[in-house]
């Protein structure tokens, strides 16, 4: 398994992504695996005024899981991701990404 870096991903690649969980003093990690369906930034709105050029923005991994669920996953600085091995039997869900400019990947 190679460790890499949010820049690093591509779609279609099978991942690891795991994030620490806080709750008090408690910490555990939180882990899910899947395959890269799309990755996006998020443009952010914050519910107090700040100046109107202080736009906050958060990367988001969107994966799907062994199971076909899908998953979107807010990366911080705390996040990891290692790339899998893809998986060969035909439980493995496909990967459709739509096409830019289509009604879908508007």
């Amino acid at each position: 398994m190679t460790r890499v870096g949010f820049e690093d991903l591509q779609i279609g690649q099978r991942i690891r992504v795991t994030q620490s969980v806080r709750v008090g003093r408690r910490q555990w990690p939180a882990v899910v695996e899947g395959v890269v369906r799309d990755l996006k930034t998020l443009v952010t709105g914050l519910t107090v005024e700040r100046g109107k050029d202080d736009i906050m923005t958060a990367p988001t991994v969107h994966l799907v899981k062994d199971n076909g669920e899908l998953s979107c996953i807010t990366v911080d600085e705390f996040t990891t991701f290692e790339l899998l091995e893809p998986k060969h039997d035909t439980a493995t869900p496909r990967v459709n990404v739509p096409a830019k400019g289509s009604a879908e990947g508007s």
